[in-house]
Formats: C-alpha cells, sequence, structure tokens
C-alpha cells in the first residue's frame, strides 16, 4: 500500500516555522495543520503566536481555535481529529502540511499510535484524584517523579490529569508511560513524510525569542490575559498555564511586577526552546536545516521546497 505525503515542519519556538509553511503550501497546493498545543484555544491569539487571518495568505489553517480556554483536551483527541483532517485533504488532493513545536502531537500524527489500547482503572484514578485534593498537586507530582521521571520531566505539577493518568498506567501494567512511547522507535511512519527542522545560532534565535515577546506585549498580551480573566478563565487551567499566561496573571494579581513578568516570560521561553530542540534531536528522519546559511527567505523556502519533492518523489 503506497503511503500518503505528508510534510512536517518543526522546531524551537521563533525559529521560523510558520512563515515557512506558509510559503511550502503556497508552493505545493497545500493546507497547514497545527501542532501546537496552545493554539488549539480559542481567544488566545497573541501569547501563543497564533498567525492572523492576512498573514495565513488563504491558505486553510486546521487545529486551531477549536477549544473554549476551559475544556481539556487528551492527545489521543487531538490525533482522531488530525488523523481524519489529513484524511480529508487528501481527498481533495492537498498536501497536508504539520506545523508545530509540540513534540507529541507531531508523534501522535506520524507513528499509528494506539490509545484506546490503553488500561484503565476509574476507581485507582479516583483515588489519585482525592490525594490531591487532600496532599496537593505537587504530592502527587513527586510520586510521579519517583516512579517515571522520564514523563514527569515533560509534566507541568499543575497538569493533574495528565499526572493522574500516568500514574494510573504505571499502577496497572507495573512499567512507566515513558516505556511505552520508547517502544515507537520501532514503528514505521503511518505516512511519506518529509520532516523539516529549523534551526539557528544559540544567540540569535535567543535574540528572536526576546523581540517576539516584546512584540506581544505591544500587540496586546496584556489585554488579552485581562480578557480571558473577565471571561472567567482562571489561572489553575492547563490552557492558563501556557507561557506568557500564567507570568500575565501574576502580574496582574500583584506578584510579579510588569518588568519582572516580561523577564521570566522571556527566559522561560528560552529554556522551552533548548527543551524542544533537545526533544527534536532524538527524534528519527528529521532534516535540520539551519536559518543561518541563507541569504535570503526565498532561498530558504527554495531550498525546503527541493528537499520535500525530492523526498516525497511521484506521490507528491
Amino acid at each position: 500500500m503506497i503511503k500518503k505525503p505528508v510534510v512536517v515542519i518543526a522546531g524551537p519556538t521563533a525559529s521560523g516555522k510558520t512563515k515557512l509553511s506558509i510559503e511550502i503550501a503556497k508552493l505545493m497546493d497545500g493546507e497547514i495543520v497545527s501542532a501546537d498545543s496552545m493554539q488549539i484555544y480559542r481567544y488566545m491569539d497573541i501569547g501563543t503566536a497564533k498567525p492572523t487571518i492576512d498573514e495565513r495568505q488563504n491558505i486553510p489553517h486546521h487545529m486551531m481555535d477549536i477549544l473554549d480556554p476551559a475544556e481539556q483536551f487528551s492527545v489521543a483527541e487531538y490525533q482522531k481529529m488530525a488523523v481524519d483532517i489529513i484524511s480529508d485533504i487528501h481527498k481533495r488532493q492537498k498536501l497536508p502540511i504539520i506545523v508545530g513545536g509540540t513534540g507529541l502531537y507531531i508523534k501522535s500524527l506520524l507513528y499509528p499510535m494506539n490509545f484506546t489500547d490503553a488500561y484503565q482503572d476509574l476507581e485507582y484514578r479516583k483515588q489519585l484524584q482525592e490525594t490531591a485534593n487532600i496532599k496537593g498537586r505537587d504530592y502527587l507530582y513527586q510520586q510521579l517523579k519517583m516512579v517515571d521521571p522520564s514523563t514527569a520531566s515533560r509534566l507541568h505539577p499543575n497538569d493533574v490529569r495528565r499526572v493522574i493518568r500516568a500514574l494510573e498506567v504505571y499502577h496497572i501494567t507495573g512499567k512507566p508511560m515513558s516505556h511505552y512511547s520508547q517502544n515507537l522507535k520501532n514503528m514505521d511512519f503511518r505516512y511519506n513524510t518529509a520532516m523539516i527542522g529549523l534551526v539557528m545560532d544559540r544567540v540569535k534565535l535567543y535574540e528572536r525569542i526576546n523581540k517576539r515577546v516584546d512584540i506581544m506585549i505591544e500587540n496586546g498580551l496584556l489585554n488579552e490575559v485581562k480578557n480571558l480573566l473577565d471571561k472567567g478563565y482562571s489561572r489553575d487551567m492547563i490552557s492558563m498555564q501556557g507561557l506568557g499566561y500564567k507570568e500575565i496573571i501574576d502580574y496582574y494579581q500583584g506578584n510579579l511586577s510588569l518588568e519582572e513578568a516580561i523577564y521570566i516570560i522571556k527566559r522561560e521561553t528560552r529554556r522551552y526552546a533548548k527543551r524542544q530542540l533537545t526533544w527534536f534531536r532524538a527524534q528519527k528522519g528529521i532534516k535540520w536545516i539551519n536559518i543561518d546559511e541563507y541569504s535570503s527567505e526565498e532561498d530558504l523556502v527554495k531550498h525546503a521546497a527541493n528537499y520535500i519533492k525530492q523526498k516525497l518523489g511521484c506521490n507528491l
């Protein structure tokens, strides 16, 4: 069976994924499927660096603005929705272009991961939730760190639902959740995949991150967060734990000055970019493109397009 083609454009935040993906989509009759765990939320545009309608240049963008910030969303739900969208794009003879920096979202699309086979123990899950209510979220998170430090390292202590899920998997199977993800190394990609990773000089990347945060503030990030709070969304929601949002909430609550909040956003975004690079570099099949090696954006797009055509071949 001939695998259907997809393009993946990955890399750290502020590396230029959005701009490149739109140019590739214009050249290759493509549609973009977002693999960003924050861009799925409505009303959260500036802090998530969501491309504006004008910036999208009439290129269809999927998996954006699909959830209310109060809603919870699992990787399994993302996988099901995005795979269906990719199938529809193929039926219309278009090229799906998966774009984002959320590694687990990308992995869920590329590999035939079966989330429905995961074991469940609803009674144990209920016990864990009660433990969290009594002893606190951090207590539960520390329990996870002891049995599955790998999974704990990629979860926030406030993400109680996923912490509980990881503990539940360990309780039932005796093996950490990270054990099952490691088995993906022996799996083949679901699609005929051309995967590009964008990199650049670390100092330049950090400068771009700092500048992006300044632009977010200028473009109204404070008002965006205030509007979310006014709508009743609170800091303990997973959506509001996103970079840029929790820090501005702390500013509004008097826990930080504005200068301190901006400094922390920049620092934590740089750290996040570093973690993204580490994660993506461990994945197979990525063609790394160093942006610094191209004299113009046009040259970068041309090189990326040539690689995609070569990799996908006659299936394009």
